[in-house]
């Protein structure tokens, strides 16, 4: 079974969300929950994520594969370079072709849990862009590919980081997927210089919905991404009052998320951690202020 993928434009932006492969039996039972309650929101698709060193691997294309036979939306799979030698890409391509995944993240990866460089395999890719022109030899993938509104945290430079873009483009990605960032100002400021550049494909806004203001603070500091004091302010009061702080990350999320749209965004792209709480809630927001009608 294989399904169209949306194609993304600033006229009819894409909705979305982001799961990851459970590591425990009440972590699959809760993403099921969540996949049921997910079928009503009418997603354009879901991406699910791979783990450090493809430790995920399976259960990454089972999520896809129960997500396409179960619920009918289009899965986007994730795919890294870390620890995957050209001949076992070629086999996870093969299973998710099986499997009817039509469209493929293609990511470098962060190195395994334990270490701070990566190190590409013997056999593999160095580079996103590597494995981006690899898997566009096939012609079976829709390809996308990731970028960092605030530069990539090991990018030497602003203009090094837009010319990785640039190279993913011209390998074979066809749409971009945002790192998570709070600052509408640094995504527009990154659009425009994208634009000028070069960049044509679409590019969607990763838009993680806070729950733990400390949380995010470290997860932030470790990929690049500016919080606003305005967005610490806010949130700093309610750190003791757990319903107060999902509710009001909830409408920080959707007005940044309407703010982008407004502003010609082709997509929003939601990090749910798996829960049924603050991306539905999101997206109900964005629906009542009139964006995304079903």
């Amino acid at each position: 079974m294989r399904m169209n993928f949306p194609a993304p434009s600033s006229q009819r932006p894409t909705l979305s969300f982001e799961f990851f492969p459970p590591k425990t039996e009440d972590g699959w039972a809760t993403l099921r929950d969540t996949l049921a309650d997910t079928r009503r929101h009418r997603l354009d698709f879901v991406s699910v994520t791979y783990g450090a060193g493809g430790n995920t691997r399976a259960k990454t294309i089972e999520v896809c594969s129960e997500i396409l036979r179960d619920h009918g939306i289009p899965p986007m799979a994730h795919l890294t370079c870390v620890g995957h030698s050209v001949a076992e890409i070629d086999a996870v391509l093969d299973q998710l072709q099986e499997a009817g995944v039509s469209t493929i993240l293609a990511l470098r990866g962060d190195p395994p849990k334990g270490e701070t460089d990566f190190v590409p395999h013997p056999e593999g890719f160095a580079y996103a862009s590597e494995l981006i022109a690899h898997i566009a030899k096939r012609r079976s993938f829709r390809i996308a590919c990731a970028y960092y509104p605030e530069v990539h945290p090991q990018a030497v430079s602003a203009q090094h980081d837009l010319d990785a873009l640039l190279k993913k483009q011209a390998q074979g990605a066809s749409m971009g997927l945002s790192q998570m960032f709070f600052e509408i100002e640094a995504w527009l400021r990154f659009r425009d210089r994208a634009r000028a550049a070069g960049v044509t494909i679409p590019l969607l806004a990763g838009i993680m919905p806070i729950s733990n203001l400390q949380s995010i603070l470290r997860f932030a500091q470790g990929c690049g991404a500016a919080v606003p004091q305005s967005v610490v302010d806010r949130l700093a009061p309610l750190e003791h009052d757990p319903e107060a702080m999902v509710q009001a990350g909830i409408e920080l999320a959707a007005d940044l998320s309407e703010r982008l749209v407004r502003e010609g965004c082709e997509g929003i792209h939601l990090y749910t951690l798996n829960k049924t709480t603050s991306s539905p809630r999101v997206v109900g927001l964005l629906r009542e202020r009139g964006l995304f009608r079903i």
